[in-house]
């Protein structure tokens, strides 16, 4: 039976990357001269140093223009709150949103059977196996989860006839 995997995962070497794109043009920008900021990455976790409140801001817009260039949803990104550590400087952490929770699962899994499509959905852990008789379905199922608002961006896996 033809199936696919509904996926949301975040490219990391894409993001390393992106990440390295950042800190190299925070290290050559004239308004950080001086300044220490930098962006770091620990697994699900990206951590923005910088002086003060403002020269965060910069840093993440920084960090988001290199993400979009390199292809990654920013959709997939969780901002926490800018906090002041000591010694007059600040941070931002941000956290990675990945793989697909249960509670969107059955959302989307809803959404299928709502539109009456002849396939089959399931949850398995952080994905989703769709399943069904014609390959046309399974399209059909791609093109409805695209437009579907699921506040991360999915990807479609392991297509098989």
């Amino acid at each position: 039976m033809p199936s696919f995997d509904v996926v949301s995962e975040i490219d990391k070497p894409e993001l390393n990357n992106a990440v390295h794109q950042a800190n190299k043009e925070l290290s050559t920008r004239f308004d950080f001269k001086g300044s220490d900021a930098k962006v770091e990455v620990k697994e699900n976790l990206l951590t923005v140093f910088a002086d003060n409140e403002f020269q965060v801001k910069q840093a993440v817009d920084v960090l988001c223009l290199k993400l979009a260039k390199r292809g990654l949803d920013l959709a997939c990104l969780d901002a926490q709150s800018i906090e002041e550590i000591g010694g007059a400087k600040a941070r931002q952490k941000i956290l990675l949103k990945e793989g697909i929770s249960a509670d969107l699962g059955r959302k989307i899994v809803k959404e299928i059977k709502d539109k009456k499509m002849k396939v089959q959905a399931q949850i398995q852990g952080e994905q989703l196996r769709v399943t069904g008789k014609k390959r046309d379905d399974l399209q059909q199922v791609i093109a409805m989860l695209k437009d579907f608002d699921a506040d991360l961006p999915l990807q479609f896996n392991n297509f098989r006839d």
